[in-house]
């Protein structure tokens, strides 16, 4: 291509000379040497512009014959009869080569900056990829891929050594014969690769592999190599090939440091998890099974009245049920956290969810008026088991802190965004401060700490519930005491039916 162009370049230029000397000496007639020399100028210099060196100067060559044979005496040969001809002409072929190599060499220097500006954005582009990888178990290999795509190269390696062997991360068009000879290559220039990262002589080793030649640099940080990166198929300077390791070796360590902070923080969540769940269903555990432990010696008793044993039965129900709801709340928060939560969505009225949800929670809603109010006739589609079990944490959680005879409003109505479910409690609401954590796991405020036992699992199992339906939930203090929880999930809706008329 570039040869085609040169030709192209070197034909225009001998036809536009020709052209002027035709001009000149047919309509014209002009004989100056000087404008002569000036116009033939004109023309060696675009071929200079345009094309390699060798271009211009045969077009100098030619156009300093065409100056001696057509315009100085004696004209019509190459014989010069006055010595201030020979001084022009030298000048001429002077002036021409040297505006051609000066015009070669600004232009060589334009695509060797331009060049540069597209290694540097491309190294940029690459430190912005770096910049955005999370780490994980395939950060190199995400790092590979990026370097291999934003510098063109046909394939690209990264070989870090371990065990006594390399692990090789690659990208582009690397087949698995070459794989194992790349491999092998690594084996014999390891000790030279090792030198050459500890002494930064920045020397680039070549090996060719399948008839292509790939070339290696040394990964090193600060003056510690930590492996080899290895490319083939595109050009790339010495220099631009050193940067573009260094910061290879940067994304492995910054790879490396997430990997070990998200370690040492998955550590951490998990400590302080086994922490919150071992105080609050240590506590949690004990009180009820004090209470059974204690109703149970009663029953025993021989002298213990019909009305008292029923009394004593009762306090184990309830206890049990405590209990079987503290185990439930365990399970589902288990389930969440591995995304087993799956739901199954049918056609429901918003009626029978709050129903099912009551007698979830019948024995702590006893001592509590609950009033519920139906908006809507609509029948919506939803997971009816998801949706009233985060319903029924939530009309525990407002019975548990609302006063014994105290009223519990609970309103569903089903609009464009789905089904709403609002429940009021009248209780001391919540504090400012713990309103953002209300639906953290296992957390509680002082104040819920003084006033009720529990683990504070339920309103986050509630959260996770209405998540697995891509529901949400919020809360909100009123102005006149207690709290408003408010879900809404999506769901479709239609008419229900109409029951059949009895005859």
């Amino acid at each position: 291509m570039s040869l085609r162009r040169d030709l192209g370049a070197l034909a225009a230029a001998v036809i536009a000379l020709g052209a002027l000397i035709a001009i000149y000496l047919t309509w014209l007639d002009v004989t100056n040497p000087l404008i002569v020399g000036f116009t033939f100028l004109l023309v060696v210099l675009p071929a200079a512009a345009t094309a390699r060196l060798w271009v211009p100067a045969t077009v100098s060559v030619l156009a300093m014959l065409a100056f001696n044979f057509f315009f100085l005496a004696p004209v019509g040969t190459f014989y010069l009869a006055d010595p201030q001809n020979w001084v022009a002409l030298v000048v001429f072929l002077t002036v021409s080569l040297v505006a051609s190599n000066l015009s070669t060499t600004a232009r060589a220097r334009a695509r060797e900056a331009v060049h540069r500006q597209d290694e540097l954005i491309r190294l940029f582009e690459l430190t912005r990829d770096v910049l955005q990888t999370t780490g994980g178990s395939g950060a190199i290999t995400e790092l590979v891929g990026c370097i291999t795509r934003r510098f063109g190269f046909d394939f690209a390696a990264i070989c870090l050594p371990t065990s006594g062997q390399w692990d090789l991360y690659a990208a582009g068009s690397l087949r698995a014969s070459a794989r194992t000879q790349l491999v092998s290559a690594l084996g014999n220039a390891e000790p030279s690769v090792v030198r050459e990262a500890e002494s930064r002589t920045g020397v680039h080793r070549v090996i060719e592999i399948e008839g292509q030649p790939v070339r290696f640099v040394p990964l090193r940080l600060g003056m510690t190599p930590v492996g080899v990166l290895a490319a083939a198929g595109r050009s790339t300077e010495a220099s631009m090939f050193d940067a573009l390791a260094g910061v290879a070796a940067i994304a492995i360590e910054r790879a490396q440091f997430l990997d070990e902070r998200n370690a040492a923080e998955l550590a951490r969540r998990s400590e302080e998890l086994k922490s919150a769940l071992l105080a609050s269903i240590g506590h949690d555990l004990r009180t009820p099974l004090t209470a059974i432990r204690i109703a149970a010696s009663n029953l025993q008793a021989s002298w213990l009245a019909d009305t008292d044993r029923r009394e004593q039965t009762d306090v184990i129900l309830a206890e049990v049920e405590r209990l079987h709801r503290l185990f439930q709340n365990i399970l589902e928060m288990a389930r969440i956290e591995t995304g087993a939560v799956a739901p199954e969505a049918r056609w429901v009225h918003p009626s029978e969810i709050v129903d099912a949800a009551r007698d979830q929670v019948q024995p702590t809603l006893r001592r509590h008026h609950l009033d519920v109010q139906i908006a809507s006739d609509v029948m919506v589609r939803v997971d009816p088991r998801l949706t009233a079990s985060a319903l029924a944490r939530v009309l525990e959680n407002a019975a548990q802190y609302s006063p014994a005879e105290s009223r519990i409003a609970v309103h569903a109505q089903v609009s464009p965004d789905g089904l709403t479910v609002t429940v009021r409690d009248h209780g001391p609401g919540i504090a400012f401060t713990d309103l953002p954590h209300v639906f953290d796991r296992f957390y509680r405020g002082k104040e819920s700490k003084r006033q009720v036992s529990g683990t504070g699992m339920g309103l986050s199992v509630a959260r996770g519930l209405l998540a697995a339906e891509h529901g949400r939930i919020a809360v909100e203090n009123c102005a006149d005491g207690g709290a408003r929880f408010t879900f809404v999930v999506p769901a479709e809706r239609r008419v229900a039916a109409p029951l059949a008329s009895e005859p």
